[in-house]
């Protein structure tokens, strides 16, 4: 039995049906739903969920302002299941604070294989954490134990997919990944076509960690290659 609580955020009683279903069948035993957004917040007020799967047609409220309304108070993370495939929605839906975002139609087997890999991926820092220390680079603290991010002493909000991200990049210093090696080895699944969600990802976290998000000195770009991260010398404070 798999003890993390998963709320279905959708309109579409068929779909809902579906994956609570096969959810259910891979031992997620706490699974709630919500078809429309109100109901959405009134169960988010009362629970603490691990993982949130949220359309974005509902039939009254947009999910992307859900999605702006929960990360206002928790980092749970968040995949969008939606019928809008265009690039500039799936930017969107990244931007603000998304985790993943998938495109209907889909395969059930999918989605669930995402949000195992999502858990696999959470036990993982989790463990790592409970051993390591505190991590200080110039201005940027990083408390694993915690989960905690830290810019020039305030603490800044930083969802599930991003800190792990800069973990990630945090532990190789100096080392360049492209945009597929990073979505393999932080989305922890086939990287074909996802580029796009580590580059707005990296978008996300320069806006939190550098002084010029333009000009970044932590998270570098290799043209054409990929990214690396650039701790500071010692006595910088950038």
């Amino acid at each position: 039995m798999r003890l993390q609580k998963i709320l279905i955020v959708d309109d579409e009683p068929g779909i809902v049906q579906m994956l609570k279903t096969i959810l259910t069948k891979e031992g997620y035993s706490s699974i709630h739903t919500a078809f429309t957004g109100q109901e959405a917040k009134e169960l988010i007020s009362q629970n603490q969920y691990d993982l949130i799967l949220l359309d974005v047609m509902l039939p009254d409220t947009d999910g992307f302002q859900l999605c702006q309304e929960i990360r206002q108070h928790s980092n749970v993370p968040i995949l969008f299941l939606t019928a809008r495939s265009g690039d500039f929605d799936k930017l969107t839906g990244l931007g603000i604070g998304g985790d993943d975002y998938i495109t209907k139609p889909f395969n059930p087997l999918e989605v669930v294989a995402r949000i195992n890999v999502q858990f696999r991926r959470q036990e993982h820092y989790q463990q790592s954490a409970r051993q390591s220390k505190i991590d200080r680079f110039g201005q940027v603290t990083i408390d694993r134990k915690a989960a905690q991010l830290w810019v020039n002493g305030e603490e800044i909000s930083c969802p599930a997919r991003e800190f792990e991200l800069l973990l990630f990049l945090a532990d190789h210093p100096n080392q360049v990944f492209t945009a597929s090696q990073l979505y393999e080895n932080v989305w922890g699944y086939d990287s074909i076509g996802e580029e796009k969600t580590v580059s707005i990802h990296i978008m996300r976290l320069r806006k939190k960690l550098e002084e010029d998000p333009r000009h970044p000195s932590l998270i570098v770009t290799m043209r054409g290659i990929g990214y690396k991260f650039v701790p500071p010398k010692q006595g910088e404070t950038k």
